[in-house]
């Protein structure tokens, strides 16, 4: 099921984001073959928990070896896509490159996703999500005002500057091979992604509409009306009434009129209405307010943890969540009306699939056994 039914995925075994792309592309249908290197594992937080190994089938092959790189030639001939996440060279060293994938296979999109892309000063530094969005730029403008940026779990360099963009150019590049041209290699480094996101951004930068002082403008919690208050009950609730009919709704919901505070854009006011907002909000609990703000235009929200979340009647109503291997977890985004994307409710291990694997490429038993014996394949 899933509007990429009938697409094939290598992917070539990783961390973070690089499972988590093959994630959706196996839950909008893709048949993905994830290579583990034999005697080793996944992620194994993602495969004892289940989620970002669903669908899909796992081997275990010594890309070490010259038989092993054979092999996963050979998986290539038959794919669509080959997605991977390792240092820039490194395939290239191992014999798995652009070049050698697209002389066995010319239509494939070669997919590599990495922290600073495959050229330029720091391509083959390490690196982690909290670097790619610092010198992206994400990371400097999210913070309280005279504090330090705060990291923002690993949601904007690994899984949005990484994971989605390198899905998007998979998914492009295959529109482009379905129209007739070649296969290319699709290069989604997390530093380019991460400042991608931030192109609104960048143009009010450019305009004067943005400082660069974190927590002095209006989506960073500078502005009273967009930011998170404490209740009484020490829980918090989210404020994002930025236009004026949901500010006065907002006021209204509160107890408040203009008459009591500087008016909304006034921002030499702002302190005086933070301070008005703090005391109110302060009177009552995350759930009092939870239940005042309900169904209205206020834009104001209870601030919900993942023990929560799935239960709030918005993500029941839309069955926002299953249950899988004792996990919780959300429901592939987006939807399609017409090719469902379902989740499976299957997760290998790795080496679960290379006998089945291999069989499909023509290898007989004995021959897979000799590659077993070598350790060639696990």
């Amino acid at each position: 099921m899933g509007p990429l039914e009938g697409i094939t995925v290598i992917e070539l075994a990783g961390i973070g984001p690089t499972p988590f792309a093959g994630m959706m592309l196996s839950d909008y249908g893709a048949t993905v073959i994830r290579v583990d290197r034999v005697g080793g594992s996944a992620n194994p937080v993602a495969t004892g928990s289940g989620p970002m190994e669903r669908g899909k089938r796992a081997i275990e092959v010594d890309l070490k070896s010259p038989d092993g790189v054979a092999v996963v030639l050979d998986l290539v001939g038959q794919a669509d896509v080959l997605l991977e996440g390792f240092r820039a060279g490194v395939t290239e060293r191992l014999g798995v490159g652009p070049a050698e994938c697209h002389a066995r296979n010319p239509a494939l999109v070669y997919a590599r996703m990495t922290g600073w892309g495959q050229d330029g000063p720091m391509a083959t530094v390490a690196g982690h999500d909290i670097n790619y969005i610092s010198l992206g730029g994400p990371l400097a403008h999210i913070g309280r005002a005279g504090q330090v940026p705060t990291p923002p779990l690993n949601l904007i360099g690994d899984f949005g500057g990484g994971s989605l963009f390198v899905v998007l150019g998979i998914i492009s590049a295959l529109l482009a091979v379905a129209r007739g041209e070649q296969g290319q290699v699709v290069d989604a480094a997390m530093v380019d992604g991460s400042a991608y996101l931030m192109s609104p951004l960048y143009a009010a930068h450019s305009h004067g509409g943005w400082s660069d002082e974190a927590g002095t403008n209006m989506l960073d919690s500078g502005a009273p009306f967009y930011d998170a208050y404490r209740c009484a009950d020490g829980r918090f609730v989210a404020l994002g009434a930025i236009e004026p009919q949901f500010y006065a709704e907002l006021l209204n919901c509160l107890g408040l009129t203009d008459d009591d505070m500087p008016s909304q854009w006034d921002r030499e006011g702002w302190p005086v209405v933070r301070e008005r907002f703090t005391q109110v909000i302060a009177s009552k609990t995350r759930d009092e307010w939870a239940v005042l703000f309900y169904g209205r235009d206020a834009c104001a929200t209870p601030v919900l943890t993942m023990g929560e979340t799935p239960n709030h009647p918005q993500a029941t109503e839309r069955d926002a969540f299953f249950g899988f291997a004792d996990v919780i977890q959300p429901r592939p985004a987006p939807r399609f009306s017409a090719t469902p994307a379902e989740p499976a409710l299957t997760s290998q291990q790795p080496g679960d699939a290379t006998d089945d694997v291999l069989a499909e490429l023509g290898y007989d038993a004995d021959r897979i056994a000799t590659l077993r014996r070598a350790g060639t394949v696990g």
